[in-house]
């Protein structure tokens, strides 16, 4: 029996990995799942270790399997990366790439972009993950990470997709009932709807006067209230479409509802915190030619959007 790690388990552990059981991981490759067993079973036998725990519900990679899959991944993807090279610039991106957005943001922008992304470059595998908060740059969960602001994180290649800016909405049916606030300070006296995401202070909209990065710009924290609050901004976009409060929300997840007139853009003289868009991602990947097409692909179609 030929020992010790085999090229060929390599691309069958990282899609073992990816599938999250060994029955699904099965249907991937084609097989059956005592045939992906028996595989596994060969390979921590010429190991003499195990990759994974195996209970009768889930699976979970050992130390050793996590060790294992992270230089898999890195190993196939510079083999993808070596073929692009030898072939040319001319020669298409392909392999797996796992990509991370927000969940409005993911839904709405990047899932449709994906798709047409997949159409124009077929031997790329997309796996798309969307959550609440961008998951760390240290943890080997994705490729590539579409997320607002800079990410603190040094270790992170982040790279500008479009400008993008918090705005503060109302429909016109509520400010016809309230009234519409001329200074953030009246906001006190609204219903204002709530999203908590991120790591930012839940419930405080910080504004500024002048201009937003100038030195002579002047800065003041309002604490809302409301009684609608959500951790989903397609949710939280409908409650303010529904006239239950004042929100404030990305430019770009409401903007066809402001030229509809469904929504109305207010306080436009006080300045809200930038929320840019990033494609982000670990400097491991800075010579993927997956993970520059797909940036490459968004940015371009993002910024036409958005002229």
């Amino acid at each position: 029996m030929a020992q010790g790690i085999q090229p060929a388990d390599l691309g069958f552990f990282s899609t073992l990995v990816a599938s999250g059981s060994l029955s699904a991981a099965a249907r991937e490759l084609g097989v059956t799942t005592a045939a992906v067993s028996k595989r596994l079973a060969q390979m921590e036998a010429r190991l003499h270790m195990a990759l994974v725990n195996r209970t009768t519900r889930r699976m979970s990679l050992t130390p050793e399997g996590e060790t294992y899959v992270l230089h898999a991944r890195k190993i196939l993807s510079d083999m993808d990366d070596m073929e692009h090279v030898l072939r040319g610039a001319t020669a298409a991106p392909k392999g797996l790439l796992r990509v991370n957005a927000t969940l409005g943001f993911g839904r709405t922008q990047i899932a449709p972009l994906i798709s047409a992304y997949v159409k124009k470059y077929p031997q790329v595998d997309i796996q798309l993950q969307l959550s609440v908060n961008p998951p760390p740059i240290t943890e080997d969960s994705f490729d590539l990470c579409f997320r607002f602001g800079h990410p603190p994180d040094s270790r992170a290649i982040a790279r500008f997709v479009a400008t993008n800016r918090r705005i503060v909405v109302a429909a016109p049916t509520y400010l016809k009932k309230f009234g519409t606030p001329k200074t953030p300070s009246e906001l006190t006296k609204h219903n204002c709807i709530g999203i908590r995401q991120g790591d930012e202070a839940y419930g405080l909209w910080r504004f500024a006067t002048g201009a937003s990065k100038s030195k002579n710009s002047t800065a003041s924290n309002v604490k809302i209230r409301g009684n609608l609050t959500t951790n989903d901004g397609e949710i939280a976009v409908n409650w303010a479409l529904d006239g239950h409060g004042i929100l404030m929300r990305a430019e770009w997840d409401v903007a066809r509802y402001l030229k509809t007139g469904r929504l109305v853009h207010i306080l436009q003289n006080f300045h809200t915190p930038d929320a840019d868009i990033y494609a982000v991602y670990a400097q491991r990947h800075a010579a993927s030619v997956r993970v520059k097409s797909l940036v490459d692909f968004v940015t371009s179609a993002v910024q036409r959007a958005t002229r």
